[in-house]
């Protein structure tokens, strides 16, 4: 497991339980938890990308990475 995917669901999940408790009792910083979430999930996207991509069609070997453009 990507560590990005991992700190994503654990911010995720924590996140939502701050906000749960939030919901229901007034505690002191509580608008953290939406901080969390939205942290949470974007990690989730980016450890989730970087997990599944197929490393063998990422950068085959012997291909120039070179996007385009004038080589003259």
């Amino acid at each position: 497991m990507n560590a990005a995917f991992a700190a994503g669901i654990v911010l995720t999940v924590a996140g939502l339980a701050g906000y749960a408790v939030g919901v229901t009792v007034a505690y002191p910083g509580r608008a953290f938890s939406v901080t969390g979430v939205m942290v949470g999930v974007t990690l989730l996207s980016v450890g989730r990308g970087s997990a599944w991509a197929d490393p063998d069609e990422a950068s085959p070997e012997g291909e120039s990475l070179d996007q385009g453009g004038d080589s003259a």
